[in-house]
Order: C-alpha cells, then sequence, then structure tokens
C-alpha cells in the first residue's frame, strides 16, 4: 500500500467520526438566585451550571427606569467575578421582576412609547454596569391586565436596542430571555407568541404552582409532570406551548427546589384532591427542598417520603400535614423529559433550596447521560487525527530518504551500519540462513542505482533488479 492509498484510507476512516462530532446541540442548564437567599454567592456551585440568573432589579414606577436596591447592589456587582471563580464560562443573567408588586408599573410602562424607551435604555446600561450577559423579563402574566400586543412591540424594540448596543459598542450581544407563566387550553388570552419566537433568545418556563394551599380548598400536585388531562400538570402544558406554533427548542423547563404544605381537612382522606383548610405552618406554605428533608427527618427513624411515578412527585402525610415536592428522582425524570421532548434545557429555583448540592447534581447526571455519546466519540477523532499526521509523516520522509539517489553521506553509512546489526541479531537469533550484503555491494550490483536497473517505485521507495550470485561468499 503506497502513502497515497495510507492517506486516502485514514482520510476516509476520520471523516464519518468528525461528522458525528459536530452535531452537538445547545444545552441551557440555568438557575436562579434570589437576592433574599441565604446561601452566600461565593457557595454557589456554579461548575453545575451553564447559565445563572441573578435576581431581581425592579421597574421605577415614575421614570421606569430599572433600578437595583440599594441594599443589594454591592451582591449583584460581585455577582458575575464571583460564580465565575469555580466556572469561568458560567454566563450571567440580570432578571427584571415585571409582575407581582411591579405588575401594574410594568403594565404602564408597556403601554408607553417613551416609557419603553427608558425601561430598554436603563436595562442594556444596568447589564454591562455590572457584568451580565444577558436580561431576563420575569413574572409577566397573560391577562386583561397587560396588553399582549404592547408587549410584543416591548421585545421587538428591546431586541433591536439591544443588536445596536452591540454593533456601537463592539461587544457581544446581551442575551435576552423571559421567566413565563404555563399555558392551559382553557385560557384565552396567550402571549405575543409570534414575536417572543422571533426576539427571544429562550423562554423559561413556569412549571410549577399550578395548585397552591393558599388559594385551593383541596390538595394538588403542584408540579406534577403528568396527570389527568383536567388537571393542570407540565406535559399538558408544554403540549399546549407546541401546539400553539412555538418551537420546542426555545422552550427552556422549569424545575422547582420548593415545595407546599398543606393543612387536611380529613387526616384519612390524604389523596390528591383531598379537602384541605389551607397552608401547614409557613404563611404561604411553601417549603424548600432542604426544609422539607429536615422537616421530615424530625419525625423520627423511618419517616419518609413516597415517590409517585404517576405524577412525578413525592409525597408525605403525616397527621394532618399533606406535603409535595419534587426529590432527585423527579428531577431527573423531569430532565429526560425536557430531552425527550426536544426542549433547550432546563432551569431551577432556586439555588438556596437545595440540600447539599442534591437535585442539580442529579439533573447534571441526568445531563450527563446526554453527552457519553459525544465522549465516545472524540476519542476516536483524536486517535484518528494522529494516525493520520503520523501517515503523512511517515510518507513524507520515506520519499526524502528513498528518493533515487538513496540516502546521502554519512546518514547511509549510519543505516547500513543499522541495518547490518539488525541482520546480525536476527540471524543470531532465526534466521542462520539468511544472506547480509553490505551497502557498497548493493551499490555495486545495482550499477550505482542505474536508472536502466530500476522496475519501479513502490511505498517503501525504488525497487531495483539486481544479480547478486556473483557477490555471494
Amino acid at each position: 500500500m503506497d502513502c497515497k492509498t495510507i492517506t486516502l484510507f485514514l482520510l476516509l476512516l476520520s471523516l464519518p467520526v468528525n461528522l458525528q462530532c459536530t452535531e452537538s446541540p445547545k444545552w441551557i442548564r440555568g438557575g436562579y438566585w434570589d437576592s433574599v437567599s441565604e446561601l452566600p454567592i461565593s457557595e454557589i456551585n456554579s461548575a453545575l451550571f451553564i447559565h445563572l440568573m441573578r435576581a431581581f432589579a425592579t421597574i421605577n414606577s415614575t421614570t421606569f427606569n430599572i433600578f437595583i436596591n440599594s441594599t443589594y447592589e454591592q451582591s449583584f456587582s460581585n455577582f458575575t467575578s464571583t460564580v465565575k471563580r469555580k466556572n469561568p464560562s458560567v454566563v450571567t443573567i440580570l432578571s427584571i421582576r415585571g409582575g407581582k408588586q411591579n405588575s401594574e408599573t410594568f403594565s404602564s410602562m408597556i403601554n408607553q412609547s417613551a416609557y419603553r424607551k427608558s425601561f430598554i435604555k436603563s436595562s442594556i446600561e444596568i447589564a454591562r454596569l455590572h457584568g451580565f450577559q444577558g436580561l431576563d423579563l420575569s413574572g409577566v402574566l397573560p391577562g386583561q391586565s397587560t396588553n399582549m400586543t404592547n408587549l410584543g412591540t416591548l421585545f421587538d424594540e428591546w431586541r433591536n436596542e439591544i443588536t445596536s448596543e452591540a454593533r456601537n459598542s463592539g461587544m457581544s450581544q446581551l442575551l435576552l430571555v423571559m421567566t413565563s407563566h404555563h399555558l392551559s387550553e382553557l385560557e384565552s388570552v396567550s402571549y405575543p407568541l409570534d414575536s417572543m419566537q422571533r426576539n427571544l433568545d429562550w423562554i423559561h418556563i413556569l412549571a410549577y404552582d399550578y395548585y397552591l394551599p393558599t388559594r385551593d380548598k383541596f390538595t394538588g400536585a403542584h408540579a406534577a409532570l403528568y396527570g389527568p388531562s383536567t388537571r393542570l400538570n407540565t406535559n399538558n402544558s408544554i403540549t399546549e406551548w407546541l401546539n400553539r406554533g412555538f418551537q420546542a427548542n426555545k422552550l427552556v423547563l422549569g424545575l422547582p427546589y420548593h415545595g407546599y404544605e398543606w393543612k387536611l381537612v380529613n387526616p384519612n382522606a390524604n389523596g390528591i384532591g383531598a379537602p384541605a383548610s389551607g397552608p401547614g405552618i409557613h404563611l404561604d406554605g411553601s417549603m424548600g427542598y432542604k426544609s422539607i428533608k429536615a422537616h421530615i427527618r424530625d419525625y423520627g427513624f423511618g419517616a419518609a417520603s413516597v415517590y409517585n411515578d404517576t405524577y412525578v412527585v413525592n409525597f408525605f402525610t403525616s397527621g394532618n400535614n399533606w406535603i409535595n415536592f419534587d426529590s432527585v428522582d423527579a428531577i431527573r425524570t423531569k430532565v429526560l423529559f425536557a430531552k425527550q421532548k426536544g426542549l433547550l434545557g432546563y432551569k431551577v429555583f432556586q439555588l438556596a433550596n437545595d440540600d447539599k448540592w442534591e437535585l442539580s447534581s442529579a439533573a447534571g447526571d441526568e445531563d450527563l447521560k446526554k453527552n457519553k455519546p459525544r465522549l465516545l466519540v472524540i476519542i476516536p477523532v483524536t486517535l484518528a487525527t494522529v494516525i493520520l499526521l503520523l501517515g503523512i509523516i511517515v510518507c513524507f520522509l520515506q520519499r526524502i530518504v528513498f528518493k533515487k539517489g538513496g540516502l546521502p553521506g554519512a546518514a547511509r553509512k549510519s543505516v547500513s551500519k543499522l541495518r547490518k546489526r539488525t541482520a546480525t541479531e536476527n540471524i543470531d537469533r532465526n534466521a542462520k540462513n539468511l544472506q547480509v550484503f553490505r551497502f557498497t555491494t548493493i551499490k555495486v550490483a545495482t550499477n550505482d542505482f542505474s536508472i536502466e536497473n530500476k522496475l519501479g517505485e513502490g511505498g517503501y521507495g525504488p525497487v531495483y533488479k539486481v544479480l547478486l550470485t556473483r557477490f555471494l561468499v
């Protein structure tokens, strides 16, 4: 096999492997950290995430500029640099609260062009000032109080300004994302989906808080993945987004690191939909995953929650107390669901509620299963590349070494001695009948490697005909 054949073979060997390696779909692993969090920024395990959201900036009700509460301003400024110490590639995003206590201000802002301009300009300035690489609008619900047409206009203008600012500053464009309410087929008012799909990089779906003890007088799985079609659940919500024409690869699944505690009316009636009188010991019934685990441990040896794979949620009942939350198993199942649906990834709310990073690690472990085939591809790609380069180098050297005149001068003598020694060693071992010829003998026999004696050229150089009988001893 000559050099050209070897090179072609190696190229063909590496080609299909390289094609597989180029297919590396984007995947979001996001998490929220709130200003009121008990978790110090320095203790965030940012290595488990690709994007981290810092919440929340607010809207001034008079100027409609974005501002940060002076109490937390320093932590906003330090957020990006701090989380990048453990993960330099993590992308930080500034989250702006547009709902709840800011909903009236937000609705007023989007209805006036001048107000929208102030909001947009200040949001970009604040993000750049504090080193954030993106902006997130959180908490806006589709409803009669918010003009959905004007919300679409806001996204158009926001995206245009982000593009213009990046072009003028020479910096990378800020990401523009949104944290949205879940969708139900029963809702008559919807988001401006066309504008959102056109202008937003992705949307975080609030796939939780379907049922709340402060509002619903019956127990409900607040973050059920599946369930009867008549009940709210994540599968139904994602299906509704897709049915309305929204791209799956722009949806990021929200994962809750909290649960809720109901107070049962009758301890013996403790299934989903059982009568309840309101929240448990906490004001709104909400409990972080870490607190729930501690709460269950306090009941003593043998107390444990039960994982329900029909709803994909954990339940714990003791007396009149009924708690539902997401465990490690639920988180893994939901990450797998996001992959199967072709979603862009997941984001968790919120980081401080995790317990020794159990849930985040579980989500990451499930995510790594997706990357294992790619890791297996990287190894043969590297090997094929090395082999290809070695093959080319060997062929190149062979052509230099054996080109017509053979080895020049001292190099020729060194090779001759090496060959003689090697042949002698082989003779001593197992080739006693092998005859060794000196280089000078071969040179004479070929008439100094005359062109008349050349038969052709192969992978190891020129081939000559020679009659050596008169040189045999």
